[in-house]
Order: structure tokens, then C-alpha cells, then sequence
């Protein structure tokens, strides 16, 4: 009987169970023929319908992404030797293939005679925006270049796509290589009993007795904000901040020469392509005009939150040198002393809130507030083939009982997965012909997993995370375009892809959504009032320091790009030096390499766009402060799901703000919620 490859079955949902190392790179192969074939008989046929040019592209681009899905999820989330090997072929071998579709020319004329017909201006807006889109990523993938340029921009994307994996899975690498083995318990004092069983838990995967500190979250920051033991907290900092770089212990996994091939294929592949560099390659599909529109935004930020942040630091100083004799206040006694000046100043101590916020408690919330916001229900379903037993699926029902979506949730740390928290696509909604392809999410965080019989207790920075990858997940699920390429998240600027999760963190701050969602794991009681208003009074608290190590990181990420140098190099550090001298108010040591586990830019999407957090965030307050305030033409959330969820990239994200708030952005909001408004 032959073997039936999970990867390439047609199903609403993967069989995750199923899938094993040796089915990837056959499945990918497949596809990949397949694709070609589709691609093949569109172009070949001389067709110019919207129907038998994009739709035809979009059903083999689904057909692809459907295999691939679920391969670069498992290898973020149940990363093994045999996955990774498997993984980073298949990964060459799709990123070669999809270098050469975009620069497929017969495709690109087709979508262009779709483009030149008399009728393309009555087809429907979401048809016009996705032929626009196409033509542009036919021009950004370099589908004019000749022979010798044309081949040299395929071969750099190849290899910048398996310098980015290398460069993942070194960080990887090297968060699990590094720990502490501690017997003392004595060394742990001020550590929380609940994040000491979660580092007992890690010394019993290992076999060990005591305790395992480790360069996993919950891990670093259990240590770095509670950990009185000085020389511990040290420690963990430079563990935490050389990683993976040529200042750790371990320098087998140093990013260095990759970080420095990266930037220049980056500006290479720039400048094949006439741009100046990579920032302004990056910036041709955001909303920013370009790196200096971008950098003008940051340097007005940095200059309102400058003098926030060192009267915060200058606080800060004073308060480790009166309370906690610490004359000379360090990178590594900041989060400590943070938290204590949170305790000692505003009565909130995090360690006093977290046991209101058990898992269970705050997944019915969350759930509840999702329906009261936009009448859906997320209801689990078991039975669903998963890749861990901790991975729980939800159908997304709606009003009519319907179920129109449906998203992964893998919540825990552990192991062979990927630090940090994101949403990532499994399925894209389809309408072709008579069926209807449901959007599938994955919902993916680390938060501490649950310890013996008490179930996993969530901090409130925790909570805003849930909301906050719960808003791209609805983002995704919610989509009423059925065409792939501008559904859900899919083709919306990157710069305005954080709004709908960055609106949702907002109400991480709202009583009645925290009242709801809390329940103490003893006595079951709702967050106090009294909790509540010092958390809330407390919220701007060091926002100055805060959102200047936001500028810091987008500032560095946007100069690193557009000032490239192809002489001198990428000069990592001596350009984090300068932007840190011209932004930071907190100096690390010289030894900090922390652009070495930079995952965003240099193994994610956020290259010359990390300012995108920030730039969203200012469409988030404005959006948030008009609906909170109930001064909308549309409506509150119906508007909302309306205008932004449901739209995705039907429109520009200026005229989908637009038709929410019924004006542009404004920035009034964004400063009045960061503490900087004069």
C-alpha cells in the first residue's frame, strides 16, 4: 500500500500527526511541479479574465502554501535534527522556485493584459488591488532584469533565505545551550515559588535535582526582575545578551559573518533592482514614503521621551542607592530595581497579580470578550491532529451559528520551540467556485507552563500578549475578501499589520475585561479594584525608557539598511553604538551584542520595518481612543471588524483607517497613552 503524503492531501486542516521529516522535501518537490504545471497552462492559454489569470495564479499559490504551511510551522514550534535537516532543503529548494515564479515573465504579461482590458476599471475594488499588487511584486521581484542581473538576484535569494534560517536556528541553538545548574536554593531568593517550580521543571527534563536557569522565558526575566542575588542577575544578562554572538561562552553558534552576509546580499539585491538600498527596496511596500520619513517619525519620538526617560532613570538611580544600596545602577539591575520601585512606589507587584490570571480563567475572557467585541465564538474542537498535546484548536463560529475560521493555540515554552510570541497563517480563505476554503490561524506564545497541579499563571504583560496575537489572529480569521493575496494579513503594509493587535492590547487595561477574565487560583475571587486602579495608575510607569528602546531598535534597523556601506560593511555594533549614544539613556556594556539574536530583522519580516511596532501603535491609540469614546461615523467594534478586519488589503491601509475613523491618523492619542503629550 503506498504511503499517503500528509503534506499534500487536500483537507481543510493538516494531519500533523502524520507528517514526518522524510514526507517534506518529496511534498515540496510535488507542489512545486504542480505549481509550475498551473502556472504553465494559465500563461499558455492567452487568457485576460480576472477568473482565468488571478484566480487560476491564486488557486496554485494556495495549493503551495497549504503544503508549506505546515513544515515551517513545525519547525518553529517541534524543532528536531531530522525536521531541521528535512526543512532547510525543502526551504532551498521553494525559495529557488519562487525566485523564478516571481520573475516569470508570461505570468507577468497575463496579469498585465487582466490590467490593460477596457472593463478593469468596473471589475470590484478587491480584484483591481489584487492585479495592482501582483504587477508590483512582479516588479520588486525583479521581472525586468536581464542575464546576468537576472540570474545574480535568484541566486542571492536563495541564499539570503538560508542565511535567515541559519541565522534562527543559531539563536535557537544557543538559548538552549546555555544554563545554570543551581543546588542553593539560598541563590534564588526574591524568585517567585512559581517561576522557581517552572526552573525545578527544566532541572528535572535534565535529569537534575534543584534548579535549571536557562535562557528560555519565562526563565531570564523570572531572574532579571525578582533575582536579589546580584552576580545571578549578571550572569543571565550577559548569557541573555551575547547570544549566539562572538561574546559568549559558546561561540560555535556566532551570528557574526552571517549578519554581515546578510546585509550585503540585502544591498546587493537592492541595488539590482535600482534602489539605493535596502531600506528604500523594504519601504516601496509600506506606508511610510521612505527611511527618512520613518527616521523623522522616531527622532520626534525620541525627543518628547528623552526627558521622560532620564527623569525615570534618574529616579531609578535613587531609589536602588536609598532602598536597595546599589550605588552603581547596572544594564542588569534595571528590570530589578524597576520592580521594586513597582512594589515599593504604585503597589503593584506582579507576583500578587499573577495568581488572578490562571490560563483557563483567561482563555474564557478572552473568549468572551471576542464575542461581546464582534459576535463570534471561539469554541474548541477535539480530536484535531496536532503536533503537541499541549496545542489546542478553536472553530470560530459566528452569529449563525456558522463556523467561518479556526486557529491553533500553542501556549507553553518548551524545548525545540521558538522563543517570543507570534500569528502565523496555516490556511488563507478561499473562494473558489463553489467551495469555500475556511482561514486557519496558528496562535503561537511561551508562556510558563503549568507546575505540578496548579495551572499555568499568567503575568499581566502575558494578558496583553494574548490580546495582542489575538488580534492578528482575527485579523486573519475575520477577512470577508476571498482572494489569498489581499486576505486577512496578506498584502496589508507592513507598517499598519500591528493595528488590529495593538488595538486589542487596550483592553489588557479595561476593568470590566480584566474583572471578567480573572479568577484567582485559590479562592476563585475577580481582580480587586484596588489591584486594578494601582495597575492602571502604574501603566505609564518608566513608558519613557520603554519606548525609547523601541526607537533604539527600529532607529538601528532602519540606519543599518539605508547607510550600508559596501566597503566597510554592515558595522553592526559601531552603528548600534552611534544610534545608542544618540537615542538611549541607558548604556549596556561594550560586550552586549544584542543585534546578534535580532530574530526580527534578520530571520523574520521586520528588516528596515521594525519601526512598523511604533508606526502602527499610532494608528492603534488614535483608533482605539475614537472607539472608546464612541465618536466613530460607523459605529464601535462592527466598524472595526468592518472597515479593518474584514477588509485586509482590499484598500490601502490609509483608506481602510480612513473609512474606521473617518479622517486620518493623528498622533494626539499615541503620546497622550505613552505619558509624553506636553
Amino acid at each position: 500500500m503506498t504511503d499517503i503524503n500528509p503534506l499534500l492531501e487536500d483537507s481543510d486542516l493538516p494531519d500533523f500527526a502524520a507528517i514526518r521529516p522524510d514526507h517534506v522535501v518529496p511534498a515540496v518537490e510535488q507542489a512545486i511541479a504542480d505549481h509550475k504545471r498551473a502556472i504553465d497552462a494559465m500563461t499558455a492559454s492567452g487568457a485576460d479574465s480576472f477568473d482565468a489569470v488571478m484566480l487560476a495564479a491564486e488557486r496554485a499559490d494556495f495549493a503551495l502554501s497549504r503544503t508549506w504551511s505546515p513544515v515551517g510551522h513545525l519547525a518553529s514550534v517541534a524543532d528536531t535534527p531530522e525536521l531541521r535537516a528535512a526543512h532547510a532543503d525543502a526551504q532551498a529548494k521553494l525559495t529557488a522556485y519562487m525566485m523564478e515564479a516571481g520573475q516569470n515573465r508570461d505570468q507577468q504579461q497575463a496579469v498585465a493584459r487582466v490590467a490593460a482590458r477596457p472593463d478593469f476599471a468596473s471589475l470590484p475594488v478587491a480584484q483591481r488591488r489584487a492585479v495592482d499588487l501582483a504587477l508590483r511584486g512582479f516588479h520588486l521581484a525583479g521581472v525586468a532584469l536581464e542575464g546576468e542581473a537576472r540570474q545574480r538576484f535568484l541566486e542571492i535569494g536563495v541564499e539570503l533565505g538560508q542565511l535567515s534560517t541559519a541565522f534562527g536556528n543559531a539563536v535557537m541553538d544557543a538559548t538552549e545551550a546555555w544554563s545554570e545548574h543551581i543546588t542553593d536554593e539560598a541563590l534564588l531568593d526574591g524568585v517567585p515559588e512559581s517561576d522557581r517550580a517552572i526552573l525545578a521543571a527544566y532541572a528535572a527534563e535534565k535529569g537534575l535535582d534543584g534548579w535549571l536557569v536557562a535562557l528560555r522565558q519565562p526563565s531570564v526575566l523570572a531572574i532579571l526582575y525578582h533575582a536579589r542575588n546580584r552576580d545571578l542577575r549578571a550572569r543571565v544578562y550577559r548569557a541573555n545578551a551575547t547570544r549566539a554572538s562572538d561574546q559568549a561562552d559558546d561561540m560555535s553558534f556566532d551570528n557574526s559573518d552571517r549578519i554581515e552576509a546578510i546585509m550585503r546580499l540585502r544591498h546587493e539585491a537592492a541595488g539590482i533592482l535600482g534602489f539605493a538600498d535596502a531600506a528604500a527596496h523594504s519601504l516601496e511596500t509600506k506606508m511610510a514614503e521612505d527611511a527618512d520619513e520613518a527616521l523623522a517619525f522616531l527622532a520626534d519620538l525620541a525627543k518628547r521621551a528623552r526627558p521622560v526617560a532620564e527623569r525615570e532613570l534618574a529616579e531609578s538611580r535613587a531609589f536602588a542607592a536609598d532602598r536597595l544600596g546599589l550605588d552603581d545602577l547596572q544594564p542588569w539591575d534595571v528590570n530589578f530595581v524597576g520592580e521594586a520601585m513597582r512594589r515599593t512606589l504604585h503597589g503593584v507587584d506582579q507576583q500578587q497579580i499573577r495568581p488572578y490570571f490562571p490560563l483557563p480563567r483567561v482563555l474564557a475572557g478572552t473568549q468572551a470578550l471576542i464575542h461581546n467585541l464582534f459576535g463570534v465564538t471561539l469554541r474548541e474542537r477535539t480530536g484535531v491532529s496536532t503536533w503537541h498535546r499541549d496545542a489546542i484548536f478553536y472553530d470560530l463560529v459566528d452569529a449563525d451559528g456558522a463556523v467561518v475560521a479556526g486557529v491553533y493555540c500553542d501556549l507553553f515554552a518548551r524545548a525545540g520551540k521558538r522563543g517570543g510570541a507570534w500569528m502565523d497563517v496555516c490556511r488563507s480563505r478561499f473562494r473558489d467556485a463553489d467551495r469555500l476554503h475556511r482561514p486557519i490561524a496558528y496562535l503561537t506564545t511561551n508562556f510558563a507552563p503549568p507546575a505540578g497541579d496548579q495551572p499555568s499563571l499568567l503575568t499581566h504583560d502575558d494578558v496583553v500578549t494574548l490580546f495582542h496575537e489575538f488580534g492578528h489572529v482575527l485579523h486573519h480569521l475575520l477577512t470577508q475578501v476571498d482572494i489569498p493575496s489581499i486576505g486577512g494579513i496578506s498584502g496589508v503594509e507592513w507598517d499598519a499589520v500591528e493595528l488590529p493587535s495593538q488595538f486589542m492590547e487596550n483592553f489588557a487595561w479595561d476593568r470590566d475585561t480584566l474583572v471578567a477574565l480573572s479568577g484567582h487560583v485559590e479562592h476563585g475571587g475577580p481582580l480587586p479594584d484596588a489591584l486594578f486602579d494601582a495597575m492602571l495608575a502604574a501603566r505609564q510607569f518608566q513608558s519613557g525608557l520603554a519606548i525609547l528602546r523601541q526607537i533604539e531598535f527600529a532607529t538601528f534597523d532602519l540606519r543599518l539598511h539605508r547607510d550600508y556601506d559596501p566597503v566597510e560593511g554592515a558595522r553592526v555594533n559601531q552603528m548600534l553604538a552611534e544610534v545608542r549614544a544618540a537615542v538611549a539613556v541607558i548604556q549596556p556594556p561594550e560586550w552586549n551584542r544584542f543585534a546578534h539574536g535580532f530574530g526580527h530583522i534578520f530571520a523574520g519580516g521586520y528588516a528596515a520595518g521594525y519601526y512598523s511596532y511604533l508606526w502602527a501603535e499610532l494608528l492603534s491609540a488614535d483608533a482605539f481612543e475614537l472607539f472608546a469614546h464612541g465618536d466613530l461615523p460607523g459605529g464601535g467594534a462592527s466598524a472595526f471588524r468592518r472597515e479593518i478586519l474584514a477588509a485586509g488589503a482590499s484598500r490601502s491601509a490609509a483608506e481602510n483607517f480612513e473609512a474606521f475613523a473617518g479622517r486620518p491618523p493623528q498622533i494626539d492619542a499615541l503620546l497622550r497613552l505613552r505619558g509624553l503629550a506636553a
